[in-house]
């Protein structure tokens, strides 16, 4: 009779780790910003029938990479845990942190059962606030921590890479071209540090937005609207680094 080999708890736990890693890095990237009158949700992602981003409640969001059926199970059963709470008590006791634990707690206990493989996920939960202190953005990584963020955050491809660059942009009160066109901008670095051109139908762009009179702050910015905004971004860039050479040649004449 053979002896099992063994493997220490140790060692199985950081080769479930690297294997969920792999697997959500094989994937593109979204990001996640605060805006002056909400939060925006980017998405590279060129199908219109596969969200990575998606409404949960009122002025709740959610955002994922990874393998599609993995997160869309959990997007569903954030939507039953979300309309049960607020059915039974109150809508305003549906909220992201709430749903952050619910979300922290299966993937926790996914991740540390040996009957069956790691998700290969890593979600965010956004929910907008009445003012810019008052939003909330928390990132679920595939061990079901909770990582409270703030101001920008991306997960999945390359993530590391384009949240130093957000980290070193991002600004508070942005407008939402500003913080849309930072987002794409993000995205479109590779790993060797070269550029890519994003064109509206290879995004999937949705905002919270608290300025909507409504309940309901889920919005989707598709089409010619998302089109008009990342051209008028655009445009603003230009037009400032237009300003930027008008100014810095004045002063070289002034100099001479």
């Amino acid at each position: 009779m053979t002896t099992p080999f063994y493997v220490s708890p140790q060692q199985a736990m950081a080769d479930r780790a690297e294997y969920a890693r792999k697997g959500i890095a094989r994937g593109r990237s979204v990001v996640v910003l605060q805006y002056a009158d909400g939060i925006v949700f980017v998405a590279e992602n060129p199908s219109r029938a596969l969200h990575k981003v998606s409404e949960i409640y009122d002025r709740i969001a959610f955002a994922a990479v990874g393998k599609y059926n993995e997160f869309e199970n959990l997007r569903i059963g954030g939507v039953r845990y979300a309309d049960l709470r607020g059915y039974t008590y109150d809508r305003e006791d549906v909220t992201a942190r709430g749903l952050a634990n619910v979300y922290a707690q299966t993937l926790g206990t996914i991740f540390s059962s040996a009957a069956e493989k790691p998700y290969e996920v890593e979600l965010i939960v956004a929910e907008v606030g009445e003012g810019p202190e008052d939003d909330q953005i928390y990132r679920l990584p595939h061990d079901g921590s909770i990582v409270d963020e703030h101001g920008s955050v991306a997960v999945g491809g390359n993530a590391d890479q384009i949240s130093s660059y957000l980290d070193q942009r991002h600004r508070d009160g942005m407008t939402l071209a500003e913080a849309l066109k930072l987002a794409v901008d993000s995205l479109s670095r590779d790993n060797n540090g070269g550029e890519r051109s994003l064109t509206a139908e290879q995004l999937e762009v949705a905002v919270l937005d608290r300025t909507r009179p409504q309940k309901r702050k889920f919005k989707r910015v598709l089409g010619g609207q998302l089109s008009r905004l990342l051209e008028s971004a655009a445009s603003a860039a230009d037009s400032e680094a237009s300003d930027a050479a008008s100014e810095s040649s004045g002063t070289e004449e002034s100099e001479d």
